[in-house]
């Protein structure tokens, strides 16, 4: 096992009585691509308000690179931590000054100007993203999937140790979803970044990820690799839907085909 980046120890997190995660325990290590999954209302949103301090713990540590959440100051955590949500601001701002934002955590108390560092990871990470030919173009001006590849662009010029993705492809056509989930993969390879990421959608789970968290009812139902988790048995207990799974003949990962009650019905 690499360099332990995200740990979290018996966690619970929520919501007083409405709603709490229930002793969580996952770890990540360095260059890890893992996907969350599970129906709505299984806890995948909790989680992640609980990783960024929106929740309070109940119970149990989370530790970032070694380090515990609860120690961490505003500055210090978006170092390790950053977030793209699933909804990128679009705000009358060009792209290039909206990128920038991301290194508001390396300004000091007193400084409100962008130092050339600054500008040169910017640039660095709007290359990578392929966001550098709409710098001078304002956010609201931009299709949704450029929207979003920008946010990625902001989050990585925060230079973090562990990014968080909650549901990147939720509003995206199959050309977009691709492209930044492409994107993702790369950038997790190259960069040695370790991911996680919230997503509904169970093929492009199982395709791009190598370690899935599979949820239910606020507690983890099973983790490990796509072929472990992606079983019909698990998605059917976990997701009250017949399916069918088989493997991928090009990725050899694994597939799920959805049986519609029609066809069900018919073949009784």
């Amino acid at each position: 096992m690499g360099n332990l980046i995200l740990d979290i120890r018996n966690y619970s997190c929520g919501y007083g009585s409405k709603f709490s995660l229930d002793n969580i325990s996952i770890e990540l290590s360095e260059g890890c691509f893992a996907g969350i999954i599970g129906p709505n209302g299984a806890g995948k949103t909790t989680l992640f308000r609980g990783l960024t301090n929106e929740l309070s713990a109940k119970s149990g540590d989370i530790k970032i690179n070694g380090i515990n959440l609860k120690s961490l100051r505003y500055k210090e955590k978006a170092k390790l931590i950053a977030v793209v949500s699933q909804t990128i601001e679009q705000a009358k701002i060009k792209v290039k000054d909206y990128v920038l934002m991301g290194r508001l955590p390396y300004q000091s108390r007193f400084s409100f100007l962008e130092t050339n560092e600054d500008y040169e990871i910017a640039e660095k990470y709007m290359k990578l993203t392929n966001v550098w030919r709409l710098k001078e173009k304002m956010m609201n001006e931009i299709s949704g999937g450029e929207q979003q590849l920008a946010g990625i662009a902001r989050a990585l010029t925060q230079e973090p140790k562990l990014l968080l993705l909650d549901e990147p492809t939720a509003h995206l056509d199959i050309t977009h979803q691709v492209q930044v989930l492409n994107l993702i993969q790369e950038l997790n390879k190259k960069l040695k970044l370790t991911v996680l990421m919230n997503i509904h959608d169970l093929n492009l789970a199982g395709e791009y990820c190598d370690y899935i968290i599979m949820m239910k009812n606020g507690k983890i139902h099973t983790q490990g690799s796509p072929q472990e988790v992606l079983d019909y048995k698990n998605i059917e207990e976990v997701y009250n839907t017949v399916v069918v799974t088989k493997t991928n003949p090009v990725s050899k990962k694994p597939a799920v085909f959805l049986v519609s009650g029609q066809t069900l019905n018919n073949s009784k």
